[in-house]
Order: structure tokens, then sequence, then C-alpha cells
């Protein structure tokens, strides 16, 4: 047989899109809501043009071309979102310098990465992709949804409001980066505030000479036209609200100083990503109105994580704070239920609390709470069916729809499994059969390509 073009091009691409299911009626199924409506037993759900209709028990649903799934003994929740992901991305840090707010990951986004898929088969839907961790002002974030087989555009999350990511210790002042880097300012954390100080306040002075909304405009007639600056029109967007800031932060000491920046101008931090010493400073940050994305039991990889617990997200959780975990890794991204799991573990909070963790919690410091986080009525169709309680090790996801398109199914990939195998047999073949004895050719390609899997740590560690 021959090769089939397939979407994305390469393993487990689809030989054609998925298309939404008009009408899907689910049965039977224990649906997690994570909304106000809580778990429902053996319950129904209905989605109609990719958005929730009805959940409830005994659905009477009428009308033709009805696609049903019995869901009996099966568990159904919501999409999971990760917080702070890199898949999808060819590249993640601008280190050359420390403000970098003119750069954008969506200009670099691979829809093709075989991890979209991989974090689908765990029952991923939606991800916040962010610029690394090597500058105190990095670049632009990019919120998408995990649409495999679509293009950089179709996997946007277009109602996802703009962020960017900020970053603060050691990364920045570049204390594990060697001896080669060891100029570029900031080397301290004193420098690091002022380096954010200073550019915030050109920001302003950027805003009032052009009288942006928000700000009073300078009045000069002597002035020369003011030249538009793209990393000062990302930090004006900040003062104004429209742009949400998603800080990497590890000490008490530089979260407590990034919180005082934004009051200071005016804003509000939507995050302090990984956060290890929030429990620290809790109620401050639940002041602050702040959300904490944590990680649920990373430690001692280096110095400035020396005191971070298990307990840090739920002591947060307990005083007021919005707290979800986040992966920082596509591997670990395609194990967000059992992440939430350790909540239960690490502070006793209900099983339905510890999955808000990755669902609705996330999707509200996303400002994404709309659309999704939850299944209710009137919210985007994403959904997951699990064959077990998600927040077991034991479960599996069965099958990862969004907006009532199904872009993963466990059946699916089995068979798609066996016919990768087939399409390598069939290549080896050809080779083997092939008459070519050119000797002169190399064996080997002259470099290998490596498809590198980026995080926070490229640029610096983590």
């Amino acid at each position: 047989s021959e090769l089939t073009p397939v979407y994305p091009e390469g393993a487990y691409g689809f030989s054609q899109l998925p298309e939404q299911t008009k009408k899907i009626l689910i049965k039977n199924a224990t649906i997690w809501t994570c909304g106000p409506e809580g778990k429902f037993e053996n319950a129904d759900m209905f989605i109609k043009n990719g958005v929730i209709e009805k959940i409830g028990k005994d659905l009477n649903v009428s009308g033709k071309d009805i696609f049903k799934i019995d869901a009996t003994g099966k568990h159904v929740t919501p999409g999971l979102i990760d917080a702070h992901n890199h898949s999808s991305a060819f590249a993640i840090n601008e280190g050359s310098q420390s403000v970098t707010a003119e750069v954008r990951i969506y200009d670099v986004l691979n829809s093709n990465d075989i991890a979209i898929y991989r974090q689908l088969a765990g029952g991923l839907t939606t991800a916040n992709i962010l610029h690394g961790s090597a500058n105190a002002i990095g670049g632009q974030n990019a919120v998408i949804k995990l649409r495999w087989g679509q293009d950089p555009d179709g996997i946007l999350f277009n109602e996802a409001p703009q962020g960017i990511k900020f970053a603060l210790g050691e990364n920045v002042k570049q204390s594990n980066w060697g001896d080669k880097f060891t100029t570029r300012y900031p080397q301290t954390r004193m420098g690091v505030e002022q380096i954010i100080r200073d550019a915030f306040t050109a920001a302003t002075d950027y805003a009032e000479s052009l009288g942006l909304k928000g700000f009073e405009k300078k009045s000069d007639p002597n002035s020369l036209p003011v030249r538009k600056d793209l990393e000062l029109d990302a930090l004006v967007e900040i003062m104004q609200g429209t742009r949400w800031v998603h800080s990497h932060s590890y000490r008490q000491d530089e979260i407590l100083m990034l919180s005082r920046i934004a009051d200071d101008f005016g804003f509000t931090i939507a995050t302090f990503q990984h956060v290890l010493e929030g429990y620290k400073i809790a109620e401050r940050l639940a002041e602050h109105g702040a959300g904490a994305s944590t990680f649920t039991d990373w430690w001692a990889y280096k110095f400035e994580v020396i005191d971070a617990i298990p307990y840090n997200g739920t002591l947060m959780s307990s005083v007021g704070v919005l707290v979800s975990y986040n992966s920082d890794s596509n591997e670990l991204a395609r194990r967000m239920n059992t992440e939430a799991a350790k909540a239960v573990k690490y502070g006793g909070v209900s099983q339905e609390d510890a999955l808000k963790f990755v669902t609705i919690n996330p999707a509200r410091q996303l400002r994404i709470d709309e659309y999704v986080g939850s299944l209710e009525k009137g919210k985007h169709g994403d959904f997951v069916i699990w064959n077990d309680n998600p927040l077991s090790s034991y479960a599996s996801c069965e099958q990862t729809w969004i907006e009532g398109t199904n872009y993963f199914n466990k059946e699916r990939d089995t068979a798609m499994r066996e016919q990768i195998a087939a399409e390598r047999n069939m290549l080896i073949q050809k080779i083997l059969a092939s008459d070519d004895t050119d000797e002169d050719k190399p064996m080997k390609p002259k470099g290998d390509w490596h498809n590198h899997s980026f995080s926070c740590s490229d640029g610096g560690a983590r």
C-alpha cells in the first residue's frame, strides 16, 4: 500500500480532519461538573453544536442523528487545563536581554508537536503556552486548545485574553547558566526589581506621551512624534488591564516584591507560577488577588526551592488563594488527573475540590471560565470519558472531546498503532528490496536532528 496524507503530517495524524458531532448524548455516567451542581451519579449530558445543553438524570432528548455514548460505569469530567505548558512551540526563551515583552509565543506555535496528541490521551484539552523564565519580562503567551490536526491558527483559544510571562530569581540573574553568562543585567535580585520598575516607568511615560486610554496626555507642543514601541505597547496593556501577567517565582521575598510593583502601577498579577514559598505569604497573595499555579511535589532541584513542601497548594487554597496545579513538562501534562489527586493526599481536600485544581481553577486564572473548566449549560463541550475515578492511578482516558469534536479515542488509537507498525514495516521492506548499491552514499546522516521538549529551563535552570 502507499502512504496517505495525514493531519498533521506525522505519527497519529488523521486521514481526515475530525468533524464536530452536532448532537451528543452521554448516558448513565458519573459526571464531575466541577461547577455549582457538583457530581451526578448515573446521569446524562447532552451537547449540541459543540455547546453543553443539558445535564441531569434520565434526560429526554428527541430528534434525529443523535450520537449516543453508553457511559455506564464510566466517569465524565471537564477537559483538563494546564496553566503552564511549553508544548507546541519551536522556541521558548528570548534570553538575549532582560526585557522582551514584544516577542510572541504565537509566532512559533508548532501544531504538529506530538506532545499535543499525547496530552490529549491524558484528557488535556486546554493549555497556557508560556515563554520561558530567562528574563525578568519575557514574551507574550498563547492559550491553545489541543485540536490535533489543525494549523497554528486552528489551535488558538480565540476567546482567551492576552497574557505575558515574567520571571524572578535564579534564572533571571543567571545563577546557574555557567561562567559565560555573567554580564547581562541584572545579576542580583535587587536588579530584577529595578529593571521591572524601570520598564513600567518607561511604559507610563510612553502611554502619557500618546494619551492612551487610562493615561492623561502630556501637553508639550515642542515634543517630537512618539515612535511606536512594541515592547512598551505590551507593558501598557498590562496597566490597562487587557494583558495578564503570569510570573515564574519561588521565594517569598520576590513574590512580595512583584506584588508591590503591581500595586504601585495599578495592576493585578494573574498568577504566580510555581510559587513554592507561597504558603508562607498566602494571606498576602489572597489580598492582592493573585492566583497561584504551583507544582504538586517538586523540590530539591535547585537552591531557591529548598523550602518547597507538598502541602503548598492546599495551604494557599485554604486561605482563599485561587490555586491550580501545572506541569511545566510535556511528560507531566499527560497525567494532570493524578497531579490533582495529590491535593487529597497532601492537604485532605475533597476529591471534587481536588479535580478543580486542573479544571475550573486554571480556567479562572486564565480568564476563560466563561467557556471552559466546568460542565455547565452554555459552556464549550470539552469533556473527557474515563474508565474509572479520574483521580485514581488506575484511571485511563478513553475519549477526549473539544467543542463536540472527538480528538482522542482509545479504540482508534489502538488501530492507528497497528497502522503505523504496518507502514514502518512496508518502508523497511522497500529499503531492503532496493537495488541501490551505491557504496559511496553515507550510511548515516551527517547530523542528527533532535526534537527537543522545551521547558522553563531552556536558557537557564528551571
